[in-house]
């Protein structure tokens, strides 16, 4: 699939303010890509694809999970905000035509994370926190952090988000915090295995 192809089918899909967000995460995570040495096509096109199927009926991605349970897992029994990424890989793999691993497991975890992100997961993962219209309390710290320290900044923007679902009394996804831990693993190891510039 092509960048044009995919900007063609989120456009089709998604309200405009949705849309427009999708168009800054892809400016936000060409960016990072070009800064830690990160394809810039393949962040792109995740960036394109990552909210594709955010604005679908909750039954909708539920039959998605359903139809494809191999490659869903246990997707239903996480909690329901974190489900469309899972439903937009799905999509991209088995509708779309997007084959490239990378591309469908940072489109999968771009609201959770995980243990072990690649690097695109992060910059996807970041490029979704930090995006031009993002106007939250400390949104200005962590794009200047991720600039400096990508994994730093993905182990702040994954607290926040821990700390803003238990706030709501949200349920807590499991994965997000193992994907804490890991980080937290990562970077107080040194900059050694930090992803720097």
């Amino acid at each position: 699939m092509t960048l044009e192809e995919a900007k063609a089918l989120v456009k089709s899909r998604l309200s405009e303010k949705r849309y427009k967000h999708t168009m800054n995460v892809k400016k936000m995570a060409v960016k990072l890509a070009v800064r830690y040495g990160a394809d810039p096509e393949k962040a792109a096109l995740a960036a394109i694809l990552h909210d594709s199927a955010k604005e679908l009926p909750r039954e909708e991605m539920l039959q998605i999970f359903a139809d494809n349970d191999i490659i869903a897992k246990n997707a239903a029994e996480r909690p329901a905000p974190v489900w469309h990424g899972i439903a937009a890989a799905i999509l991209c793999q088995t509708r779309w035509g997007v084959t490239d691993p990378e591309i469908l497991s940072a489109i999968a975890c771009h609201t959770t994370g995980k243990p072990g992100m690649s690097l695109l997961d992060k910059i996807i993962y970041m490029a979704d926190m930090t995006s031009a219209e993002r106007d939250y309390p400390g949104v200005e710290a962590l794009r200047a952090e991720e600039m400096e320290n990508l994994d730093l900044a993905l182990c702040h923007a994954l607290e926040r988000s821990v700390t803003f679902v238990k706030q709501k009394g949200g349920p807590l996804d499991p994965v997000t915090v193992a994907a804490l831990e890991d980080i937290r693993a990562v970077c107080a190891g040194g900059a050694g295995r930090a992803v720097t510039r």
